[in-house]
């Protein structure tokens, strides 16, 4: 009769896990890959979001705005690119982790101070038959603008006539509103509005003499620009003023941008010179 060999286990070896214990680690296993495997794939679609947000943000920020380019019909987009944008900086903020929110003011809202007027929406007399009382309650804002209107200034002076000691007649006339370009078709309202539109808004003038054209009022460009012209001996005080205030100040900040040249003395038409604008 054979007897079994003796075996001499290694008292420094493990003891061999259960099945059940075994079973356990490769589940854990699977689903530490699994979890890592989905971070995984929220990193890339954040990082998808983050380079979508930079190059829309460098298209809005830095994009070629000339209309003289062949893809001049891209600059129609503007409002279907902001929307763009911030549906994927809701995406990216729904993606990244949640942080307790300041409390702040909306970024869409309007000033306070504006002038309100009241739209009374009333029940007709059939619905509020038999109620003791009636009143109303605000439901809703909405900001309103009034487009922009032409008019025309009429002028009317008084004069009076005197009669004097030799027999003549004297005229007297009321005095006439000072105006900063004398003789002028425009009045004090519209040169402002031409300068803000154009220096504060970006409008070329031909944009601006189709604008007034709309409302009744031709002015060409050509006018326009000599007005503008005109009103650089109005604003002098105020530019040197200006000047000396920004020249008291330790340093100045410039920031120069080439602009095509048409006339300048020694360049050709299609060069560029650098216009420095200091703040």
């Amino acid at each position: 009769m054979k007897t079994a060999p003796d075996i001499h286990l290694n008292p420094s070896s493990p003891a061999p896990l259960p099945a059940a214990d075994l079973r356990r680690i490769l589940e854990e296993k699977d689903r530490l890959l699994a979890q890592q495997q989905a971070l995984n794939a929220e990193l890339r679609k954040h990082i998808l979001l983050l380079e979508e947000q930079l190059r829309l943000a460098r298209l809005r920020k830095f994009g070629a705005r000339s209309e003289k380019l062949p893809f001049q019909g891209e600059l129609f987009d503007e409002a279907e690119l902001e929307v763009s944008l911030e549906e994927v900086e809701k995406e990216l903020a729904e993606a990244e982790p949640k942080k307790p929110r300041k409390r702040h003011t909306k970024a869409d809202g309007f000033d306070e101070n504006l002038p309100r007027i009241q739209v009374h929406l009333e029940l007709d007399a059939e619905e509020k038959a038999g109620a003791r009382k009636t009143f109303f309650s605000k439901v809703k804002e909405e900001l309103d603008i009034v487009p922009a209107q032409a008019r025309v200034i009429e002028y009317w002076q008084e004069k009076a006539v005197f009669d004097t000691e030799d027999g003549s007649q004297q005229v007297k006339a009321a005095p006439r509103p000072a105006h900063p370009l004398g003789k002028c078709l425009a009045s004090v309202q519209l040169l402002a509005w031409i300068l803000v539109a154009k220096y504060a808004d970006a409008l070329p003038l031909y944009r601006l003499e189709g604008i007034l054209k709309r409302h009744g009022g031709r002015i060409s460009r050509t006018t326009m620009a000599n007005w503008i012209i005109r009103l650089d001996d109005v604003f002098k005080p105020l530019i040197n003023l200006l000047r000396e205030q920004q020249l008291n100040a330790d340093y100045l900040q410039a920031d120069e941008t080439r602009l095509q040249v048409l006339k300048e003395t020694g360049k050709s038409a299609q060069s560029d010179t650098s216009v420095s604008s200091t703040s």
